[in-house]
């Protein structure tokens, strides 16, 4: 009996997408120690990217792969992906002022609120990009993909690395692109819009995949994919008790961020089983349309909020960034949803794994029928 494709998909958070490291270890210890990837297709957006990049180059060895980002995870600090000295923040908020008074020709650098040069010595020094090659020659994964929102045309752009089996697509306001993936690749899918600056990749300027992905699965259903199995980083939405009020601008940033990161895959996923619906009532009749595939899909999501967690560790974050989310109206006890995407904090990521892993235990028998069937 033919296997059936099965890919992976892990969304954006920014810190949170530790989250995503617990649930991959509850996973991988369903396989044998030296077993290949169990997803033959990967695709990722944002700090989903990265994850996704690191399982590529150790496809070849799933629990080795998850290993290695359990350890980068456990062992994060904010200064490692953005630049939290004093003198540097205040340096780089200065330069963007002084940038708005420059000509239109004069070379300026992309705005942004933090500087994540760290982030691209981070991955220069931990990812073995030729490693994604090799492991696709080998037949460990049939293709991955990083998905990037191009500033320059408004589309959704899904560079995708395979086998030569995949040809580029073209839909409304998505296309995927052939392409080597590298450091530039999960350096503009993980550049938030205003907090990190566009990344350049070729003659065009990217930002942050989730901003225009109005499909987020349309990548692994082009790469061949009959089930996908989506760990997303919505936190569960809780009605509040308090008086409502208006909104400050954290509330506002973190709704817009939730928006970004979250919604268009929660419409994607119905769409996908309204689909799946109707194909089952034309089988019935015996009129199922060819060009059509009944996908299969499995969503692990957070059982716990990641604000108040967040809140809990406040106090680890640099004294600058503190100033920073202090001059958004963001302080201990604001549980906002910008300091939980901000927090590249180890005690912060521990517990989001901590809590990612037994998500992932809760679930397993259905999740195993799911990937064993």
């Amino acid at each position: 009996m033919k296997t059936k494709s099965c890919a992976l998909l892990l969304t954006g958070g920014g810190a949170r997408a530790a989250y995503q490291v617990g649930v991959l270890k509850a996973i991988a210890e369903l396989y044998p120690r030296n077993h290949h990837s169990p997803f033959n297709i990967l695709c990722g957006t944002s700090a989903g990217g990265i994850n996704i990049a690191a399982l590529a180059c150790y496809a070849s060895c799933f629990r080795l792969g998850v290993k290695k980002l359990d350890f980068m995870w456990r062992n994060f600090r904010t200064n490692q992906v953005y630049q939290t000295d004093m003198l540097q923040l205040s340096g780089k908020i200065l330069r963007n002022f002084c940038a708005s008074f420059q000509a239109d020709y004069a070379y300026k650098p992309g705005f942004s609120l933090l500087d994540n040069t760290p982030l691209r010595e981070l991955l220069n020094r931990y990812m073995e990009f030729e490693r994604i090659d090799r492991n696709i020659l080998a037949g460990a994964i049939n293709a991955a993909a990083i998905t990037a929102s191009d500033y320059t045309t408004g589309d959704s752009i899904s560079f995708f690395q395979s086998n030569g089996n995949h040809q580029p697509w073209q839909r409304a306001k998505r296309k995927g692109v052939n392409a080597i993936l590298n450091a530039e690749h999960l350096l503009a899918t993980s550049a938030i819009p205003l907090l990190f600056p566009p990344c350049q990749i070729g003659q065009d300027y990217y930002g942050d995949g989730s901003v225009h992905q109005l499909s987020p699965l349309s990548p692994a259903i082009h790469l061949g994919a009959e089930k996908i199995l989506v760990i997303s980083l919505e936190q569960p939405r809780i009605k509040p008790n308090a008086p409502r009020h208006v909104p400050n601008i954290s509330e506002i940033s973190g709704h817009l961020l939730d928006t970004i990161f979250t919604d268009t895959l929660n419409s994607d996923l119905e769409r996908l089983n309204r689909v799946n619906s109707t194909l089952a009532l034309l089988e019935q009749t015996q009129q199922h349309p060819m060009q059509l595939k009944t996908i299969e899909s499995f969503v692990i999501k957070p059982s716990q909020g990641f604000n108040h967690i967040a809140d809990k560790h406040y106090d680890a974050l640099p004294l600058s960034v503190k100033l920073l989310l202090r001059s958004l109206g963001i302080k201990k006890g604001s549980q906002s949803t910008l300091t939980s995407y901000l927090m590249f904090e180890q005690n912060y990521t521990r517990e989001l794994i901590q809590l990612g892993y037994q998500d992932c235990h809760n679930q397993m028998e259905a999740l195993q029928a799911f990937l064993f069937d």
